[in-house]
């Protein structure tokens, strides 16, 4: 909390669990409203994110005393993004609230976002009296018709005495098997409503039964198949980092030499200094991660969903491998992607299980197997040669985003927290950026939502360890659209620190327009932009401002000094664009390294 701001009444550091549950115990609830922060208490959440208003205040009266530490947000989206950053570096579902009407149809996005990313995080939403639902009353919508397609499980709360138990379970069920967001809608007569009814601990519904191991036969095929193979990789999907399998992942890739491949939603799974590694794969991905996915002959996928931005046309997609697919939903296999061999299970018990599988049955033979696997594994290496990840710098041309890039990477330590907003600034970040441990990329992948990057910042910071950095990269486009979080982390007094990308446009849609719409850069151009360093100081940040190579060092230098919020507004070449670039429904192999080959 920065100076002179008014202490909160919740706690800045929680309580050991232990005490907080003899507290609960001495302290009966009374109302449906004090029965949804006992539930939260009894699920060890110590923070939320939420903006207040007339239906879900009794929940925020109910929370007044409670040991858990709220953050008002500028906006119920920049809530629900940040509850989403929380999950992704914790682990553990983030939790965001927001009032009837305008302040839960503005959480859509952000729980839509998390949706596609299999995010765990838990909405709790204000709605008018039970009786005036369907009414057309004041901040009246539909919450959970709204919300519906785009959560794993949304409840309608009808009862005083079961609201808790409700909760408890929406917030078991957002991290459980493939986490997701859950919702639960709270009429304000059910919140006001006397119950002596405690909660339970928060659990799974019995009919809720993810798998956990794959079945063995199914398992010995497919290590029979990789044992056979001679040009194998690994696909690790952010399935890998959701069942905190990064582990078990590295142990398997290293014994047996296979190289790795990463979706973006993975990045940080396997450390990308490993001699195995060749990155992110998929639209601007590596060029020598889509040649290995294009020439192998075995592909191992775990945990990933195979979109549209990863496999181009899916006729073309590894078109010479046979794949196995492990997966903890079932929906996902052979629904892009046919899977050969399919593995029904959680990630980190899957490949062990394959791993020993290996290991039993060709122990006698995985010498051999390894020397084929070495020449393919040179193969790689020598497309790491042939396409680098590189780009030009003439002396005399504008400051390079991928240049900004490296330097931020250099100058923070290998745990250091990255979040982004969507669009050119998030595929620099991803491809010019070195990360070595999960949990360590924080991005909007599937939904592509613009103003991400901020609101995650907050979230991933309130996350992250104290002695972590975070750091966002935005565009100018993006953070315009949720710039009003700044006033969150001035006054939270939250160190993080944000390089904004300043070319002075929408980057990305004027790339597609210049290589797919013969030049006709219609509404991608900004003819003007505010002052974002001045900005920032308005706001109370450090505002902080680059033009060139030679300021870069010392501006960042800075910048990750100042203890709190700043904004470093970098004006970097207008015209620079992203690549290795796949055109949308191409096939991998044949990515493009510059506008002319399009």
């Amino acid at each position: 909390m920065s100076e002179g701001q008014p202490p909160q009444h919740a706690a800045d550091e929680a309580e050991p669990a232990a005490d907080r549950a003899n507290e609960r115990e001495q302290t009966p609830v009374t109302t449906g409203a004090e029965s949804v922060v006992r539930a939260l208490e009894r699920a060890d959440v110590e923070q939320l994110f939420g903006v207040q208003g007339g239906a879900i205040m009794p929940v925020y009266d109910a929370l007044y005393d409670a040991e858990m530490t709220h953050i008002t947000m500028a906006h119920e989206q920049g809530a629900a993004h940040a509850a989403d950053a929380f999950g992704i570096v914790s682990g553990e579902p983030g939790v965001c609230l927001a009032t009837s009407g305008p302040g839960a149809t503005n959480l859509v996005t952000g729980i839509a976002d998390a949706s596609m990313d299999s995010d765990p995080m838990i909405a709790l939403t204000g709605q008018v009296p039970s009786d005036m639902v369907g009414s057309d009353a004041f901040q009246e919508t539909d919450t959970t018709g709204v919300t519906a397609p785009v959560t794993k499980e949304n409840y309608f709360a009808d009862s005083a005495d079961s609201i808790g138990d409700t909760v408890g379970e929406a917030f078991a069920l957002a991290g459980a098997g493939r986490q997701g967001p859950t919702l639960v809608d709270l009429p304000k007569d059910i919140t006001t409503g006397p119950t002596e009814t405690e909660p339970g601990d928060g659990r799974t519904p019995d009919t809720y039964n993810p798998p956990e191991a794959a079945d063995e036969s199914a398992v010995e095929e497919a290590a029979g198949v990789l044992a056979r193979a001679e040009k194998p990789v690994i696909l690790a999907g952010g399935g890998v980092i959701k069942g905190e399998a990064s582990a078990e992942l590295r142990e398997f890739a290293t014994e047996y030499g296979i190289p790795v491949v990463t979706t973006m939603p993975a990045i940080g799974a396997f450390p990308e200094d490993h001699e195995l590694a060749l990155e992110m794969a998929g639209m601007h991905g590596t060029g020598y991660a889509n040649m290995a996915i294009t020439h192998c002959d075995v592909l191992f996928a775990v945990g990933t969903r195979f979109d549209d931005r990863l496999t181009g046309g899916v006729d073309t997609f590894a078109p010479e491998a046979q794949v196995i697919h492990a997966d903890i939903d079932a929906a996902e296999i052979s629904k892009n992607i046919h899977a050969d061999h399919p593995l029904l299970g959680d990630a980190g018990t899957v490949i062990e299980q394959v791993g020993e599988a290996l290991a039993d049955e060709r122990a006698a033979d995985m010498a051999a197997t390894g020397e084929r696997f070495g020449e393919w594994r040179e193969q790689c290496q020598g497309w790491k040669t042939d396409y680098p990840m590189d780009y030009a710098a003439p002396e005399d041309a504008p400051l390079k985003p991928q240049f900004v890039v490296e330097a931020v990477d250099a100058a923070t330590a290998d745990d250091t927290i990255v979040t982004t907003g969507v669009g050119q600034h998030q595929m620099w970040a991803c491809q010019y950026w070195t990360y070595t441990q999960p949990r360590t990329w924080v991005s909007s992948h599937g939904l592509g939502t613009m103003g991400y990057g901020l609101p995650a910042a907050i979230g991933a910071r309130v996350a992250a360890d104290d002695d972590q950095s975070v750091v966002c990269f935005d565009g100018d486009g993006s953070f315009l659209m949720t710039l009003q979080e700044l006033a969150v982390a001035v006054r939270e007094n939250l160190d993080i620190t944000v390089f904004v990308l300043n070319n002075e446009g929408i980057g990305m849609v004027r790339q597609w327009q210049d290589g797919f719409f013969e030049g006709r850069r219609m509404a991608s151009e900004y003819p003007w932009m505010p002052d974002f360093a001045t900005l920032a100081e308005a706001f109370g940040a450090r505002g902080f401002r680059m033009q060139s190579d030679d300021e870069v060092e010392d501006v960042i230098t800075e910048a990750l000094a100042y203890d709190g919020p700043s904004v470093v507004d970098a004006h970097i070449d207008p015209d620079e664009n992203v690549y290795p670039m796949v055109p949308s429904g191409g096939a991998n192999g044949q990515f493009v390294l510059a506008e002319e080959q399009l």
